[in-house]
């Protein structure tokens, strides 16, 4: 299923620093990848993508964990939950919150 995503200010703030960033091009590229795969399904095989157990939601929503990188030291991770689903017209539209574009820990 198609998800239009929606990025919180830190999430936004951090893809901007990242797009800022000459010296990161190739770092851009890859967690672009990650964000237009998860658009289109959050399931696909390279996001590598499972809940992240250490963090809930401030309702108590289940937060999930991307990969934008893979087998790099401080590979970036993208934070999301799905929803607030929006109405338009009457139709529904699902929403991806991205929380954070950040290195692993």
């Amino acid at each position: 299923m198609r998800r239009q995503l929606r990025f919180t200010h830190e999430a936004d703030a951090q893809l901007r620093t990242l797009r800022g960033n000459l010296a990161r091009k190739g770092l851009q590229k890859q967690v672009l990848k990650a964000l237009a795969l998860l658009e289109l399904d959050t399931r696909h095989p390279g996001l590598h993508t499972h809940e992240y157990q250490s963090i809930v939601g401030p309702q108590g929503e289940r937060i999930w964990e991307a990969y934008a990188q893979n087998d790099t030291a401080s590979a970036y991770r993208i934070f999301f939950r799905y929803g607030p689903d929006e109405t338009l017209d009457g139709k529904r539209i699902a929403i991806l919150t991205i929380l954070s574009i950040t290195p692993h820990p």
